[in-house]
């Protein structure tokens, strides 16, 4: 069963990767924590760097509708599953989860830092770094929404 997360920033994000690191945690989905912290990664990468010619043409046609319907949602919580992503994106199987935590923690720093002008998102258009950040969380809270910690404070996740 899913987790129901909401993070207003990628701060957020990082202490949940790194709780989950610290906890484990169960699979609900397809993707372990170094998977889904190594497609988070990429995807702020490309907002920083830029994202294929490809990706941004065929994304443009569709933007307003994405912007205007899917965006909200995902801002929401209500981030639609079983999308499939972009291959540059998907992950490979075989990652460790505390190296790939540790690259996002790093990924997340230099976003924060990043002081030039953000790639536009294929679908979702231009955005200013506080709206990135947001959709950032947003989009890490989904993906992390599938991962259910194994122990809290200590105590086992069942025992009492």
């Amino acid at each position: 069963m899913r987790r129901d997360l909401m993070f207003q920033s990628l701060d957020q994000v990082v202490a949940e990767t790194e709780s989950l690191l610290a906890t484990g945690y169960q699979k609900q989905g397809n993707w372990s924590l170094a998977q889904i912290c190594s497609h988070l990664r990429l995807t702020i990468e490309s907002n920083m760097h830029g994202y294929p010619r490809w990706m941004v043409v065929l994304g443009y046609p569709l933007r307003p509708i994405l912007r205007w319907f899917a965006l909200p949602k995902l801002l929401r919580g209500k981030s639609p599953k079983g999308i499939p992503t972009a291959g540059m994106f998907v992950p490979a199987a075989d990652l460790n989860d505390q190296k790939e935590v540790e690259e996002f923690v790093k990924c997340v720093e230099m976003f924060s830092q990043f002081d030039k002008p953000l790639s536009p998102h294929p679908g979702f258009g231009r955005m200013s770094k506080t709206e990135f950040d947001q959709f950032h969380a947003a989009h890490g809270a989904h993906h992390l929404s599938f991962l259910q910690p194994t122990m809290e404070q200590g105590v086992q996740v069942g025992e009492q």
